[in-house]
């Protein structure tokens, strides 16, 4: 079933984090942050959705780094219901995909919470100060293959936020899957 993000509201502050990242690091907040705007996506390895968008998300998220924007995704589902999602399998995912930022575990699923994430991908993306400032999607083709000149709306929205501090004034919201919540006893 496909779940709607909500839009950016107010002045809402990112929480910080310490996760495990699949290159045997742990991650704060701070240290993708460093001062800057950041991107941090919930994505999860078998999500069609994510699976549509990953190849486009790696190249916008190489583009924003190169401009000095944080970039790190996490993967907060439940690898019990969904094996797929697990550690191990997201080093697989990563490598099929060329991952080269911080692919981080939420294994307890608490930055997810926190952040309120609600399905995959869910974009955040945050001023130098850490104030969310965007939370939109991709770009318009969702599940399909995106047309050659689908406007990038994170990769724009993300340059408008390091370059003025704000958010752009219209946002469609992400959608995808539903972040896979554990079961509770």
């Amino acid at each position: 079933m496909a779940v709607t993000a909500p839009l950016c509201a107010g002045d809402w502050a990112a929480p910080d984090f310490t996760l495990p990242g699949i290159d045997g690091r742990n991650w704060s907040l701070s240290d993708i942050r460093g001062g800057r705007p950041t991107l941090v996506a919930f994505i999860c390895n078998h999500c069609p959705y994510v699976v549509a968008i990953i190849d486009r998300l790696v190249r916008d998220a190489a583009l924003l780094r190169a401009e000095g924007i944080g970039v790190a995704a996490i993967n907060s589902n439940d690898p019990v219901q969904y094996p797929e999602d697990s550690f191990d399998n997201m080093k697989v995912f990563a490598r099929a995909h060329g991952i080269d930022f911080p692919y981080l575990f939420d294994e307890s699923q608490e930055v997810a919470r926190a952040w309120g994430a609600v399905c995959t991908p869910d974009f955040f993306g945050l001023d130098r100060d850490g104030r969310l400032r965007y939370r939109g999607r991709l770009d318009e083709s969702g599940r399909l293959p995106a047309a050659p000149d689908a406007r990038r709306e994170l990769l724009d929205a993300m340059r408008l936020v390091a370059a003025t501090g704000l958010g752009p004034e219209h946002q469609v919201p992400s959608m995808g899957c539903s972040i896979k919540w554990r079961e509770t006893p």
